[in-house]
């Protein structure tokens, strides 16, 4: 895909075969139009930079879960629009695109969904006006606890996110306490007492590292440093020598790849030969694995929420079978992720009935009372803010570059 795509001049249309197509201009309306026989389902993604490769995966795929249906939901026809939420400039997301993809989605009258998007920060400042659109948004990413439920780090949350007055919003990963607690019970497994925590300026750094000092005080972990670090900074030698004379037995980061996280693990592996390093799945890609020292390699480990392929329901495994046959390649774990969000969109376009091409509708069928979903990353259920009840993670260690499972955690309760 061509990272230096213009998310508001330029996209992609999946229909039957997957033919890719351009759009026209935006669309200006605000309000669903309900006689349409055409539906439209966008993401906004980060095709630049870092995560590049993750954003590809999740966009081949939802055009996947569409080519399953035949691009329609009945005598709907469902059309796809992949949006680029970064710039080749600035090699990750930024403010002005991700706003701008969103007014875009909003603006079409046929829009009924919204994948995205992969940062919690980049949801924070979309999700306002996806859900004063009235548009079902499923993140296959955003983790931070605040965009769903109390206890974020910000005042206000979660009832800031929806102006709508109703909730819209899903995502199809844990929120952060969950991991949180995960992390914890990985550190205790490999005799973690005492703990040094480093986040950056982000608002999923700071909210996992505050989920990660209530899940270690729960589970016995001391966190004897915290500390925000500006991981711009040329030389992180000396944040990195404050860690180690902190007496903690593991180091944790809690940012993401574009925040240095490759940078401030090298130094603290540097600093201190003997600290473990651990690392939540918000830096789990491979441009962070390849940034890293190999003594960093040797002694990090990196939850996710996704179980080695093998370990995977059958209809994940048959899923990896179709992506590769379809795009040569192995998918990137978080390739099951924006899977499932489409699969969720569809299916609440086709719960919807008769209403599927009112936006309003979708939105209220897939929040509608009913069971467990079957899915490609197991049977869940969402709850009433929203999160689904996913609470198994790998534990990962790094063997010849690659992620490669340790552990498997599951958290309870």
């Amino acid at each position: 895909m061509n990272g230096g795509l213009r998310a508001g001049a330029a996209c992609i249309v999946v229909a039957l075969a997957l033919a890719l197509g351009a759009c026209g201009g935006e669309a200006t309306g605000d309000r669903p139009k309900e006689d349409s026989k055409t539906l439209t389902i966008y993401s906004s993604l980060p095709l630049n930079g870092p995560d590049r490769d993750r954003s590809r995966d999740i966009v081949n795929a939802i055009k996947l879960a569409l080519q399953e249906s035949d691009g329609k939901i009945g005598n709907l026809r469902v059309t796809y629009v992949s949006l680029n939420s970064s710039t080749p400039e600035e090699r990750t997301w930024t403010r002005d695109r991700v706003l701008d993809n969103a007014r875009q989605a909003v603006r079409d009258p046929n829009a009924v969904g919204y994948i995205g998007d992969l940062r919690s920060a980049a949801t924070a400042l979309a999700l306002p006006l996806v859900n004063e659109g009235h548009v079902l948004q499923i993140s296959p990413g955003s983790t931070y606890d605040g965009l769903t439920r109390p206890g974020g780090a910000r005042k206000g949350e979660p009832d800031r996110f929806y102006p709508s007055g109703k909730r819209t919003f899903s995502r199809v990963v844990a929120p952060d306490h969950v991991q949180a607690s995960a992390l914890v019970g990985y550190m205790k497994q490999a005799g973690v007492k005492r703990l040094a925590v480093g986040h950056d300026r982000g608002l999923y750094g700071s909210g996992i590292a505050d989920q990660l000092q209530h899940a270690a005080e729960t589970q016995g972990v001391k966190v004897v440093e915290t500390e925000r670090i500006d991981t711009r900074e040329g030389d992180l030698s000396g944040v990195a020598q404050s860690f180690a004379a902190s007496t903690a037995d593991a180091f944790l980061f809690a940012g993401e790849t574009d925040a240095g996280a490759a940078r401030i693990f090298s130094a603290v592996a540097a600093a201190d030969p003997r600290m473990l390093l651990f690392a939540p799945s918000g830096v789990a890609g491979r441009t962070f694995v390849r940034g890293l020292s190999p003594a960093a390699q040797r002694r990090i480990r990196i939850t996710t929420p996704t179980l080695p392929t093998p370990l995977l329901p059958r209809a994940a495994r048959a899923f990896v079978t179709r992506f590769r046959a379809t795009f040569g390649q192995e998918p990137e774990p978080d390739a099951l992720l924006g899977y499932e969000a489409a699969k969720l969109v569809l299916r609440s376009i086709r719960e919807a009935g008769k209403q599927g091409n009112n936006r309003a509708e979708v939105a209220d069928a897939f929040f509608a009372p009913r069971g467990e979903r079957r899915s490609v990353l197991g049977t869940y259920t969402v709850d009433r803010y929203g999160d689904p009840s996913l609470s198994t993670f790998a534990g990962n260690r790094l063997r010849g570059g690659r992620l490669t499972l340790d552990k498997v955690l599951k958290v309870r309760g």
